[in-house]
């Protein structure tokens, strides 16, 4: 019961980090807001290693740095997608990464319930519609589809490894998480050189995102304790329901039915994986 609270504690604060976020990102660029965001996470989780003083427990915690690797691909590409399309269309895409650790668990000796392959079905077709933006000369893929779509290759790939790297030690799986995602960013801002500068107003969110991220990592890694990869990775999964609900509500986006249709089929399908 417990990793199933965790799990589900790490898509809350993904949700929430995935929607302010892309949102600043859309004015001040993706690299800039991440470049602050990856800074503050990796601070705080520093700090907290470093209060407890121990070293780690097991060396597959390494696991974290093929993980971040996928993982920041994978954020860079989903806020891209985000300052182009409609968070309520791009956050459910991004969230059929759910699919991924269900079929690594396959591979390695889970045999999933009907209702998880209803799951996967259900998801993949929501995918469909919600990539289909409706117009005169007929549908056409909406904006941020094809970045949402590595971005779920991207977080796809985060959760087989952070979940091993969590079971072997969630705080130092945390610690190289963040060590090698800030590393990433590093070296992306260093090659495309985009502006850093920013207002002293925007610094403090965009730390609090750095954190609200890093907890997530921390929330799931910790969840990854005696737990099936199939089952925390697509609880975790779950963030793109208050990514949209505040899309909704804070920004008032509006998609088309159909794919309004895709949107609730994708949710659906990933409640319905982690139900399985």
């Amino acid at each position: 019961m417990a990793a199933i609270a965790l799990a589900l504690g790490a898509s809350l604060t993904w949700g929430l980090a995935d929607f302010f976020g892309p949102l600043k990102g859309r004015t001040l660029g993706a690299l800039r807001v991440l470049v602050y965001a990856q800074l503050g996470g990796l601070t705080a989780i520093a700090l907290v290693v470093l209060v407890r003083g121990r070293g780690p427990a097991d060396w597959h915690a390494l696991l974290a740095v093929p993980a971040a690797c996928s993982g920041t691909l994978g954020l860079y590409a989903y806020y891209r997608g985000m300052a182009v399309g409609a968070m309520s269309v791009v956050a459910p895409i991004a969230g059929v990464s759910a699919v991924v650790p269900v079929m690594f668990g396959l591979a390695t000796g889970d045999r999933p319930s009907a209702l998880t392959a209803v799951g996967i079905a259900g998801a993949l077709a929501g995918v469909f519609f919600a990539s289909r933006e409706p117009g005169r000369g007929g549908a056409h893929v909406a904006a941020g589809v094809g970045l949402a779509l590595l971005a779920a290759i991207g977080f796809g790939g985060y959760f087989p490894p952070m979940h091993a790297a969590g079971s072997a030690d969630f705080w130092w799986a945390s610690l190289f998480f963040r060590i090698t995602s800030t590393s990433v960013i590093a070296v992306g801002a260093l090659i495309r050189r985009p502006a850093l500068g920013i207002g002293g107003a925007d610094l403090p969110l965009l730390l609090l995102v750095g954190l609200g991220d890093m907890l997530g990592n921390l929330l799931f890694a910790a969840s990854s304790e005696g737990s099936l990869v199939s089952v925390t990775s697509v609880l975790a999964s779950l963030y793109p329901i208050v990514t949209v609900v505040l899309a909704r509500f804070v920004l008032g986006e509006r998609v088309a039915r159909t794919q309004q249709l895709g949107v609730a089929l994708t949710l659906a399908g990933v409640a319905l994986i982690s139900a399985g």
